[in-house]
């Protein structure tokens, strides 16, 4: 039977200790194939009692929080400083996501030591009056950062609350000044199989990881380029050094690790909906009547610790944001 595109390796579920020799492994074994979105959450994340022990894992290369700096932690927007939930704990949210370049499971902090997000520079192009390539640091220099706390929704109807720092997209968009033909806003993620795992096993994938927003949601008061959470630098599996946060679309939308962002007047492809256009859209809004072809929408499993949190929820609207946002869409 030939291999779909959305079958992975079954050796992301081997061993810890067989994966860190790659190479050789890959060479003795062969690949066989799991299936990618399971659309649920095992029941252990959500006993406190049973999840992994943090302590195990807590090293530099994995989920350590790097120490206070000068921009974290940073002060909290007021209008984003409650949720309707309780905060995901940090560790859970560092031991479950998502980051396909490294894995198609969520423990991707098992995959990241490789991946050095220092030195890095982001490129700004396309339709803009101010083309630069900005190395990291100095970008995140040049803005003025802000705690916000937001709902994550994620497309396989789980969901988390994370403080998240970063800065307003709009004002990068500010600084660099599109040209009026622009319409559309193109970013990229980076491409390395030698220290990404999940673009060395699927090279058949349209790498590199791309997103796109309409210049409209771009400027959006919700729309957050980030580079801290918790209150620290972000750590490597969840987009180290700078990613891309609009919480009322699904979670995959949310690009991670940037490294180039052009303005166009075409609406670019997508990671996802290049790879699967039945099952993702270009925009990807968080609409609870609207099910993915394997699964409803209509609720989601809150990932919490917390034993008074219920752990399923209805999910809202534009994941609770339609007063931000709705009007885009009508």
């Amino acid at each position: 039977m030939p291999r779909k595109k959305w079958d992975i390796p079954q050796r992301q579920a081997t061993d810890e200790d067989v994966y860190f020799n790659r190479r050789k492994f890959i060479r003795r074994a062969g690949l066989g194939t799991i299936g990618l979105l399971a659309g649920c959450i095992p029941e252990k994340l959500l006993n406190p009692a049973t999840l992994v022990d943090p302590t195990k894992y807590l090293s530099p290369t994995r989920i350590e929080p790097t120490p206070p700096s000068e921009w974290y932690p940073a002060p909290t927007n007021d209008a984003f400083s409650t949720l309707d939930r309780p905060l995901t704990d940090e560790v859970v949210a560092a031991l479950y996501n998502n980051f396909y370049e490294f894995s198609t499971t969520k423990e991707v902090w098992r995959f990241i030591d490789n991946f050095e997000p220092a030195p890095w520079t982001v490129e700004i192009g396309g339709l803009v009056q101010q083309p630069k390539t900005y190395d990291i640091d100095t970008l995140i220099g040049t803005m003025d950062l802000e705690e916000r706390l937001y709902r994550h929704r994620c497309v396989e109807a789980w969901s988390m609350a994370i403080p998240w720092t970063g800065f307003p997209m709009r004002a990068l968009i500010d600084l660099v000044q599109p040209l009026s033909s622009a319409r559309y806003v193109r970013m990229l993620s980076f491409f390395n199989p030698e220290v990404a795992p999940g673009q060395w096993d699927r090279s058949d994938w349209p790498w590199p990881y791309t997103e796109g927003l309409t210049i409209d949601e771009a400027t959006n008061e919700l729309t957050l380029l980030v580079t801290g959470i918790y209150g620290h630098a972000l750590p490597k599996q969840h987009g180290a050094p700078l990613r891309l946060v609009t919480p009322w679309k699904y979670g995959y939308k949310g690009l991670k690790s940037i490294t180039k962002i052009e303005f166009t007047s075409q609406q670019p492809a997508t990671f996802w909906n290049t790879l699967a256009p039945h099952e993702y859209g270009f925009f990807s809004n968080v609409e609870p009547e609207v099910p993915h072809p394997r699964w409803s929408q209509a609720t989601e499993r809150f990932i919490t610790t917390d034993p008074d949190a219920p752990a399923r929820r209805e999910t809202l609207p534009y994941n609770g944001y339609a007063e931000y946002v709705a009007h885009l869409y009508e």
